[in-house]
């Protein structure tokens, strides 16, 4: 899993509450087990007519958030099922972050799980970086997590809490896969301490 410990980055303003992760990835798309091609239908339904055309005026269709690297969004992102393709969607479209008031629990421990950071804000500093994230490819906003600081291309700073492990993981690109590796050490001595004592197993 890729670092993350600093973002410069357009945000896509998206001011809906209860984006659930049916409308972040429909579920016709949750045959796959891979992590990578699912970018293309992030907000599918959203994103696309019945004939697979781009709706223009879906903001990730537009010009200058094509390449949005975070979502300002509004409150309850990420209700609905649990499904593990929502952050995978996100990342693979180039999302890295998102920025919410609230986030359903589930959906909130796997963008952790997938490189992405979930950071949650009080309503009224969302909405400040919502007209931010307004003004288009014009405006970068920059985050700083060992930090725990976003700024604003206006110059505003807010800080955020983050769980300490979550963070850890994060700025060391430690997934559940990667945190297990690095017991690689003790989990050889184990082995071959077992496989010394119950050579029959």
């Amino acid at each position: 899993m890729k670092k993350f410990t600093t973002l410069s980055g357009i945000g896509a303003p998206m001011p809906l509450i209860n984006i659930d992760t049916d409308m972040i990835i429909p579920k016709q798309f949750l045959k796959t087990i891979k992590r990578s091609g699912l970018g293309v239908n992030l907000f599918d339904e959203m994103r696309y007519d019945d004939d697979r055309n781009e709706i223009p005026e879906f903001v990730l269709n537009k010009p200058q958030y094509r390449d949005a690297q975070i979502i300002v969004a509004g409150d309850n992102f990420g209700c609905g099922s649990s499904r593990e393709h929502a952050p995978w969607a996100i990342a693979d479209f180039g999302i890295t972050c998102v920025i919410a008031p609230s986030y359903a629990d589930i959906f909130y421990n796997n963008c952790f799980k997938n490189g992405i950071l979930p950071i949650v804000l009080p309503q009224e500093q969302v909405d400040v970086l919502m007209k931010d994230a307004e003004k288009g490819a014009n405006a970068r906003i920059e985050i700083d997590l060992e930090s725990q600081t976003i700024t604003s291309s206006d110059g505003d700073v807010f800080n955020f809490e983050v769980d300490a492990f979550k963070k850890h993981c994060l700025m060391n690109g430690l997934d559940d896969i990667g945190l297990t590796m690095e017991k690689a050490a003790s989990i050889d001595t184990f082995e071959a301490a077992a496989a010394q004592a119950r050579p029959w197993v």
